[in-house]
Formats: structure tokens, C-alpha cells, sequence
């Protein structure tokens, strides 16, 4: 076990290292956390609006909530722009062809490269997470642990970025690559946004609804089918607070995410697999 885990372990810690020591991360890094240090105004302990006193616990819940949520898709786009060129710039300087002319597999390579990129982009999500639960606790003494836990459940998000961007750029240019993922996300976001718009009072009475059985089922398969990145960013934020999901079907979006990942990490490694090594 040693042997298969010690050069996955060297890969992840070296390519940790290296994304972390660019200047690119560092400034994006900073810039992230500066911009939500902004919002510290945000967690007064009075809010007032038209001479009525709000409620300050369910005026925070809304703020965090949208915080996390800012935060969390800042840390996919984060994600998918670290490994949009992680294998072109290790085989254009030759790193690649070095590592697996020692005695390392190629899905330990591939293994080391996703275990860094998802563990350095939870890191950053999390961290920027934990600055908004400090000011919280700090300037209200509210404690939000499930705050936390639900940052944790965005990994998985991440998880899918790393993998479909790793296996995107090797089929297509690294812009291409990230643009296709970002695309996935905006129609994941957009297809929940229309699913919620029908299923209100509003929507049903706007839309007129089609004859055609064949549509509405296609509509479904797709719907179900698609990759359930904003489902699960929905799911770990109705953790925060007064959460609204609560039955059994709420837990589909993880299940859905996380067995995406599963899959393109196997074709993953199966397409590294028939990849020239110069």
C-alpha cells in the first residue's frame, strides 16, 4: 500500500507547492478575502429599515448565505482555472515525461495531480468560508457550524471542476477546456432556476403548457441527468440557518455530483492512459 500511495502523495505535495508559490494565487487570494472583509459592515448588531428593527439573526442568515454562495462558485472558477493547465505546462517543460521515466504509474500521476488541485481549491474555499464565520461569531457572537459543514459539502463541487477540467484539457485547448466547464455550471444554475420559476404560483400562471408529453419528458431526463452542481450548492446552503430541504430527494444532487466525478475520473484515467509522452 505504501509503495502505490508514497508517489501519489510526493505528486500532490509537489504540485500543492508549486500552484501555491504562483503569484497569480497569491493575488487572487488576497483579493478574495479583502473583498469579503468589506462586508464586516454587513454584521451590525442593529438593522433598521423604515424606523422597524429587524431581525439581526435572520438578516445574518441571508448576508452568509449570500457570501457562501459568492464564495463558492469564486472557488470553482479558481479550481477549473489551476487545472485548465496543469498537464500542458508539466509536458512543456518536461516534468511529465521525468516523472513517469521513474518507476511511477500513470494513474498515480493523474491520482497526485487531482488529490492537489481539489485539496488546494477546498482549502481556499474554506478558509475564505471561515473568515465569514469569524465575523460573525466575532461581531455578533452568532456561532454558525453548519456554516462550516456546508463548505465542506461544496468539495464536491470542486472535486467535479478539477476532474472535468483535467480530462477536458487533454482533449481540447486549455481556454476551451474552462470555458466548457464554466458552461456546464451556468446551464446546471440556469436549469434550477427554471425548474423553481414553474414550479411558484407566478410561473404556473405565465407558462402555458405544452400538449406534447415527449418534450416535457425529454426535458426531465435532462434535467435529472445533468450535472447537479447548483443542486448541490443549494443543498449545503440550506444547511445555513433555517434550511428548506430536508426529505429524501434533497440528498440527489451529491449523490449526482459525486458519482459525475467518479466517472470522469475513470475516463480520466483511461484517456491519460492513450496519451503520447514526449
Amino acid at each position: 500500500m505504501s509503495k502505490i500511495l508514497d508517489p501519489i502523495i510526493k505528486i500532490a505535495k509537489y504540485t500543492f507547492v508549486d500552484e501555491v508559490r504562483q503569484r497569480s494565487f497569491i493575488i487572487m487570494f488576497v483579493i478574495c478575502a479583502l473583498a469579503i472583509l468589506l462586508f464586516r459592515g454587513c454584521y451590525s448588531s442593529n438593522f433598521t429599515v423604515n424606523g422597524q428593527t429587524l431581525d439581526p439573526e435572520a438578516m445574518i442568515s441571508v448576508v452568509s448565505k449570500a457570501l457562501f454562495h459568492m464564495i463558492a462558485v469564486g472557488a470553482m472558477l479558481l479550481a477549473a482555472l489551476l487545472s485548465m493547465r496543469v498537464f500542458r505546462r508539466d509536458r512543456d517543460e518536461g516534468m511529465q515525461s521525468c516523472i513517469l521515466s521513474k518507476p511511477v504509474t500513470r494513474w498515480q500521476y493523474v491520482a497526485g495531480k487531482i488529490a492537489a488541485l481539489w485539496i488546494l481549491s477546498v482549502i481556499f474555499m474554506f478558509v475564505l468560508h471561515g473568515i465569514v464565520f469569524i465575523m460573525a461569531l466575532v461581531n455578533l457572537k452568532i456561532v454558525m457550524p453548519n456554516y462550516l459543514i456546508a463548505s465542506l459539502l461544496c468539495s464536491l463541487n470542486l472535486l467535479f471542476v478539477v476532474v472535468a477540467t483535467l480530462l477536458f484539457s487533454l482533449m481540447m485547448p486549455d481556454i476551451i477546456s474552462f470555458l466548457s466547464v464554466t458552461g456546464i455550471a451556468i446551464l446546471s444554475f440556469a436549469a434550477d432556476g427554471i425548474v423553481a420559476i414553474s414550479r411558484s404560483a407566478m410561473g404556473q400562471m405565465m407558462m402555458h403548457r405544452s400538449d406534447s408529453q415527449s418534450d416535457l419528458s425529454v426535458w426531465n431526463v435532462l434535467y435529472y441527468l445533468w450535472p447537479k452542481i447548483s443542486g448541490t450548492q443549494r443543498f449545503a446552503s440550506s444547511l445555513i440557518g433555517r434550511g428548506e430541504m430536508r426529505d429524501f430527494w434533497a440528498f440527489y444532487p451529491l449523490i449526482n455530483i459525486l458519482v459525475f466525478a467518479l466517472i470522469l475520473t475513470a475516463i480520466l484515467f483511461w484517456r491519460f492512459s492513450q496519451e503520447d509522452i514526449v
